[in-house]
């Protein structure tokens, strides 16, 4: 019997400022600008619209090759509108397709209707490693925009431009256990 193997793809959902009233809004010291930019999404946006908006995608830049591969194994297994996150599950030899899609989508669907940038922030061969990405994305969001807001936060590590470190999301090195690139 053969396994098949997925990839998950975290995907965080950001939606850039229309009007120019966010970034006066950022001289006068309302929100920080992390605030702003993420966004939490409409509540009408679930995974049914999230799947539909993918396989849309992969077929308008694939044809119906793309659509007939990613068809199959595409489905969304968690998507929080609070935190415009979402975890994406395709078969491994496809992941890339999506990938393209999500990278080439501007606008969300006609029931919501809104501009927006989708990010994959992490690949992994496991869902247990996007959750922990999630989870530590999170924290340090909040985090950032604590800090953008009082001042200074005591133990975070900041780069030179004063934003937090957010580079090892890809890349990020794994401590033991199941090796997610594994074939």
């Amino acid at each position: 019997m053969v396994r098949i193997k997925h990839r998950y793809l975290l995907l965080d959902i950001l939606y850039p400022s229309e009007d120019k009233s966010i970034a006066s809004s950022k001289k006068n010291g309302e929100n920080p600008w992390t605030v702003q930019f993420r966004r939490p999404s409409s509540d009408r946006l679930d995974g049914k619209l999230l799947a539909r908006l993918i396989r849309d995608g992969v077929s308008e830049l694939f044809g119906d090759y793309g659509a007939g591969m990613v068809a199959g194994s595409l489905q969304v297994k968690y998507i929080s509108p609070a935190t415009s996150t979402a975890i994406v599950r395709v078969a491994r030899a496809h992941y890339r397709m999506v990938w393209a899609a999500l990278s080439f989508t501007t606008r969300l669907p006609k029931p919501i209707d809104q501009a927006c940038v989708i990010q994959v922030v992490r690949v992994s061969g496991t869902i247990k490693k996007a959750e922990e990405e999630a989870i530590r994305r999170a924290r340090a969001v909040i985090v950032r925009a604590q800090r953008a807001k009082s001042g200074a936060a005591a133990g975070v590590e900041v780069d030179e431009d004063g934003d937090l470190d957010m580079t090892n999301g890809i890349e990020d090195k794994d401590d033991g256990g199941e090796d997610d690139d594994e074939d």
